[in-house]
This record gives C-alpha cells, structure tokens and sequence, in this order.
C-alpha cells in the first residue's frame, strides 16, 4: 500500500494552488503583526511600569524631605508650648524669656519665627523681637481649630499670606495642666522652602508635584500657581480620591488640568501626602518613536510579502490555466469536443473500482455512426466530420449528469459511460441520443445510430473490459438487426434483447 501511494506521489507533481497561496500569506502576515503588536504593547507596559516607579521615587523622596523639615518644625513648636508653661517665665527678662523658649528652636531661611497667641489671639512672644507689634489672630483658622478643639495636635492651615510672604502655618495648642485653653504657638514654612525643592530636581517643565494635605487641600504645587494653591479637591466632583489611593498610580486626566498624566501618589507617612505626574506623551514618546519604526518595517514588510503573494498567485493561476488547457487538450477529441479514448479509459477504470467498492452498477452505451464509410466516400471527408460533430452533439445534449463520461471512442464509435445507473435508465438514454441523431438528420441525407447498451454490477476479479466487450456485443446485434436501434445486453450470458 505504502509503495503503490509512493509512486501514484512520483506520477503526480505536488501543486500548491494559488488561494491556498494567499490565505497562508495573509496567515503569516496576521501573525507577525500580532507577535509585533504585543512586543510593541509589552514594550509600552515597561515604559509605564519604569515612568511609574521613577515618579514614585520622587515623590517619596519629595514627602520624606517634606515631611522631615514638618517633623522638625513641629518639635520646636512643641519645645515652645511645653516651656510655655513654666512658673520662672513670668520672672525673668525679656531675654532670658526668649532663651528658655527658642533656645532649641529651630531655625532656617525658610521657616518663620515662631509666635505665641494668648488666649484671646493676641500676639505675646515672637521669636523674633523683643518687643513685637500688636496683632489678633482670633480669626485666623488654625486659632479658632486649636480653641475649640483640645484634642487638635499639630495643625497645618491652608496657604496663605503670612507676615508678609505666602506660607503654609503650622501651630499647635498650648494648654495648662488641667487642659484650659491658654493660646496658640505658631510658625510657618515659607513658599520659597518649596520652589527651592522643585529646582533641585531634574524636571521636564510639563511634570508636575503636588503637596496636599490629608482633606485633599492644594498645600503647593509644581508648576505655580495661585489660583491653583489652597484648592480643596473635595470641591471638584469630577474628581474621586478613589482614583488616586494611598500608594497609587492613575493614568488619564487630573482634577486640576486637562492633560491626560501618569499621577503617583506617596505613602501616608507624616501629615503630607506628594503627588507626581508626568504627562502620558512624554511617558510613551520615546515608544512611540519606537512603534512608528518597527510599524513602519512590519508594514514594508507585509507590503512585500503580499505583493510577492499576488505576483506569484498570478503566476500559479496562469500555469494552473496552462496546464489546464494542456489536460484539456490531452484528454479532448479535437473534432468533437468530447472526451478521447485515453481519458475515457481512465474515467472507467476509476468509476469500475468505485463501483466495486459501494457494490453499485455502472452502465456502458457503445455508440456507431450507420453507413458512415458509404457516407464518407460520397460526400467526402468534411461531411463525414460535420456528421460526427453532429453526433457528438447530440451525445452531449442526452448526457447531463457530472459523473457521466462521454467520449469519442474511436474513427466513427462513441462510448458513454454512466455510474451507478441500471441497464433500464441506460437504455433510456440510448433511445434518447438515437432519436436526437435522427431528428438532426437533414432531409437529403439521413444519418442514424445504432447504440449497444450494457450495465452491471462488478466483483471481485472482474475488469472493466468485460463491460465494454458487453456493450459491443450489443452494438453487434444493433447492426446485424437492421441498425437505427438500440441493444441491451443481458449479463452474464450476454444474451441479446432488443
């Protein structure tokens, strides 16, 4: 078996047809484009990925430096309230006052000096004079936060200007020891502590920093400005503090401009909170870059391919049609258009196996031009073609079904094979051809046929040939009976009925 499948593969060239050509063309180019789509997509998740863990270092880095110069202004606030409560300060100068409270006070170019409020918000110590103007703070927030509230630690009030520059205040409650309210101790941290910050760092003039406090207000941000400082995001509906978590990242438009950005936001470590944004086109430029050029190739490429696949499909269609013809050629009657005797020796064999196989009869009609010799000598050569040219027309017109074969069988013989039909139906179509040729017949001369007709069903150890010598048999006796008729042959014994 393997053998016999060898040299049937040996006879019969392998052929690739021109749409199985294509389709795996446009398979592989689908492919590739995929592959690069999700290397492109895996390439844009790992500049997101490297943009979100930069800017989350900065902004932890922004919050621990942020939050350490609050931590340190806070415990001079804190050394100021608790000295404050000590009996010797009502004793002592003006200047031993000043060192006992302020000795440990820190001090910068950014901090304010710190102030004492009495009870009434009164202005009674600052650490930078002696002998300081009179003020009343009883209005300001953070004096009325710490009178009413005692449980208030350390308040950090909305920005605003302060002794004269804009700052963010800081203060804290002094209480005596039974917690009655005595005043307010209270400093602040300058704007310029913050601009200071922002220029240290290497920033593209689009990112931004934003210092918040924990209710969501504007403390400071990069880059400045004033309507935009002491802003309480709570206001903005648009904007949900879930989209930002502590310790997050959100990709797509702010609460504060329309520029879509890349936010990260700091831990929740000290009474601050950073956020640091980069805008998503500068996030994905350099991938974008990237993308355009590998698209741009991947595109060439696939341009090629199937331009490549369309020259060569045509290609393959011309030489498909080529050998098509050829086979057509081979296997067709020049004169008649019907099938010669080699294809027709190969449709039987074929049909006979197939027949065989599902135990189905396969039925033969032999088909002779009557007096065609005579006819040919006394009209010549021409007319005898148009004759047969006429039969096989007629021929083609009785047979209509895709699985029958009719074929010039040889000088002026014709053979029609039909599968899985029985003698009965054969013979029926014999008649038909018969009376088509003669009713084609012109009035001078008439032109008839005589048909042998044979069916059976084959076996095991029976070729072909017994059906054809069947059917000759009956194109015989069609002859000898007088012809312009039609013979069935009875198998097995061929016995002739007319």
């Amino acid at each position: 078996m393997l053998s016999r499948w060898r040299d049937i593969t040996a006879r019969r060239p392998w052929r690739i047809s021109a749409k199985l050509l294509i389709i795996s063309s446009v398979v592989t180019v689908i492919g590739f484009s995929a592959i690069c789509v999700n290397v492109m997509l895996d390439m844009r998740r790992g500049e997101e990925a490297l943009a979100r863990q930069t800017l989350e270092n900065l902004a932890t880095t922004i919050q621990s430096d942020v939050s350490r110069n609050v931590e340190i202004y806070d415990l001079s606030l804190k050394a100021v309230a608790s000295n404050m409560l000590l009996p010797e300060l009502a004793t002592v100068s003006k200047a031993i006052r000043h060192l006992i409270l302020f000795d440990h006070a820190t001090t910068a170019k950014h901090f304010g000096a710190i102030q004492v409020f009495d009870s009434e918000g009164k202005l009674a110590i600052d650490a930078s004079t002696l002998d300081p103007l009179p003020e009343n703070r009883s209005e300001e927030e953070y004096f009325k936060v710490h009178r009413d509230n005692p449980s208030t630690g350390l308040f950090i009030s909305r920005p605003m200007l302060f002794r004269g520059a804009y700052s963010i205040v800081m203060s804290r409650r002094i209480s005596d020891t039974d917690g009655g309210f005595l005043g307010v101790v209270a400093g602040s941290i300058r704007f310029s502590y913050f601009h200071e910050l922002f220029e240290r760092l290497n920033l593209d003039p689009e990112d931004t920093i934003t210092v918040l406090k924990h209710d969501r207000t504007i403390m400071m941000r990069r880059p400045f400005d004033l309507d935009i400082i002491g802003t309480n995001l709570n206001d903005r509906r648009a904007w949900k503090s879930d989209n930002l978590p502590v310790g997050a990242s959100y990709s797509g438009q702010g609460p504060v401009d329309p520029t879509p950005r890349l936010y990260v936001r700091s831990g929740d470590s000290g009474p601050l909170f950073v956020v640091a944004g980069k805008p998503l086109a500068a996030v994905f430029a350099l991938w974008r870059k990237e993308a355009i050029r590998i698209g741009a190739v991947v595109m060439m490429l696939a341009l090629f391919v199937l331009g490549s696949t369309l020259v060569l499909a045509r290609e393959i269609g011309r030489r498909a049609e080529a050998e098509r013809k050829l086979e057509e050629m081979a296997t067709t009657d020049a004169l008649t258009g019907l099938k010669n005797r080699r294809k027709f020796d190969s449709v039987i064999d074929v049909e006979w196996r197939r027949a065989m196989r599902q135990k189905v009869p396969v039925a033969l009609i032999m088909i002779d031009a009557d007096h065609f010799k005579a006819y040919n000598d006394t009209f010549g050569h021409q007319a005898g073609d148009q004759v047969l040219v006429g039969i096989a027309i007629c021929i083609s017109d009785s047979v209509s079904r895709a699985g029958d074969c009719a074929a010039r069988y040889g000088g002026e013989e014709f053979a029609v094979l039909l599968p899985s039909i029985s003698a009965t139906d054969a013979f029926k179509v014999a008649e038909a051809i018969r009376s088509k040729v003669q009713g084609w017949s012109d009035e001078e001369v008439i032109s008839t046929v005589s048909c042998g007709v044979a069916s059976l069903v084959p076996s095991a150890g029976m070729d072909w040939a017994v059906l054809v010598a069947a059917a000759d048999k009956a194109l015989y006796a069609a002859k000898a009976g007088g012809r312009n008729q039609s013979v069935v042959a009875s198998l097995p014994k061929l016995s002739l009925v007319a």
